[in-house]
């Protein structure tokens, strides 16, 4: 299941985004101020290198099914913001509610982004900075990812890529709807989902009250499963309750956000980490039991990946869960980052996770 889920989930994303080693952030913000190591001194040891990457294509994703198809010309005419404060354990993305208010963790203002006044730990970051901070952390930590990291810039964690906007409810939904079908056959089903609601107007997707107020068999007539319609209904009654909400979403810990998500019928922890990195932009999350991850943790630790793969072993054929947690550990707090690194050397396709 890891393997197909690593394997359909594709592609380095087509944001074209701000070389990742400059910042763009005001030189004097106070927000300079980050947990970003210094340098280290090299080990006399030499450590081997890391297998090369092949360029890779794009496609859709169903964190942000809205997303326009040529963005690069359509997310460039207004430059994205640069000063808003984010922080590696909350959310970064700015949330939509479903009456299309949006919600961000911290004020947009840095001057009231204080613990007094937001009740969240003091933010380490800009939008501006949180990249160039994380890729000087993963820099430092392993000077062996600078090449990596040089030849495949990240577009997700970028000013452009924290300028997204996106609705939970309906990313979540769709992600339920894209599970174990292909991308074709999660766009026909998701259309049909919608023509089910015929008083949108303008929006592109219903509220989850909307949703709630349908029964299972309606539902079922898009093409969703019993079991799909089930996690889709009781999704949309947990949001019309007001158990998760955009507000939630933003402010919630790393281990707040799991626990509620977790709960969710229709939501493994696979889904819950692919949502809190692609979808939400937090930026210290590690996913092991995904396959692709397995797969790059273990090629960068110079294992033999081919022979492992022909060996067997189980879910974690290629690396223990216990050696890729001790292996990431030193990342944090910008394991997303790092883990979409171990992607690029693994040579698994992630673009259908972003846009």
């Amino acid at each position: 299941m890891a393997l197909r889920r690593s394997t359909r989930l594709s592609t380095v994303p087509s944001i074209q985004n701000p070389p990742v080693l400059q910042s763009t952030a005001p030189s004097k913000s106070r927000v300079q101020r980050s947990a970003v190591s210094k340098p280290r001194k090299l080990s006399t040891k030499p450590k081997k290198p890391i297998p090369a990457v092949k360029p890779s294509t794009t496609s859709d994703s169903y964190w942000t099914p809205e997303s326009p198809a040529t963005p690069s010309k359509t997310r460039h005419l207004t430059p994205p913001p640069l000063n808003r404060p984010v922080d590696p354990h909350r959310t970064n993305a700015t949330l939509l509610t479903p009456h299309g208010s949006s919600v961000t963790a911290y004020p947009q203002d840095l001057q009231d982004a204080s613990p007094s006044k937001t009740g969240l730990p003091r933010p380490v970051a800009t939008t501006g900075t949180l990249l160039e901070k994380a890729v000087a952390h993963l820099i430092a930590t392993d000077p062996r990812l600078q090449p990596v990291i040089e030849a495949h810039p990240c577009p997700v964690f970028s000013p452009a890529g924290l300028a997204e906007e996106i609705d939970p409810f309906n990313s979540l939904t769709s992600s339920i709807i894209g599970q174990q079908v292909s991308g074709a056959a999660a766009k026909s089903i998701r259309n049909k989902f919608l023509t089910l609601f015929d008083n949108l107007g303008d929006r592109k997707f219903p509220t989850p009250q909307e949703v709630a107020r349908i029964d299972i068999a309606t539902l079922r007539t898009a093409g969703l499963s019993q079991r799909k319609a089930e996690y889709i209904h009781g999704l949309a009654e947990k949001f019309a309750a007001g158990e998760l909400s955009a507000q939630m979403l933003a402010r919630a810990s790393d281990e707040e956000l799991v626990e509620k998500l977790i709960a969710v019928r229709g939501l493994g922890k696979w889904s819950v980490e692919m949502f809190a990195c692609f979808a939400l932009k937090r930026i210290d999350v590690f996913s092991t039991g995904d396959l692709g991850v397995q797969r790059g943790c273990a090629a960068f630790t110079g294992r033999d990946v081919s022979k492992l793969k022909a060996k067997g072993g189980g879910k974690f054929k290629y690396m223990s869960e216990k050696d890729m947690l001790e292996l990431a550990a030193k990342f944090s707090p910008y394991r997303s980052l790092f883990m979409w690194y171990m992607w690029r050397v693994g040579d698994v396709d992630v673009a259908v996770l972003t846009s």
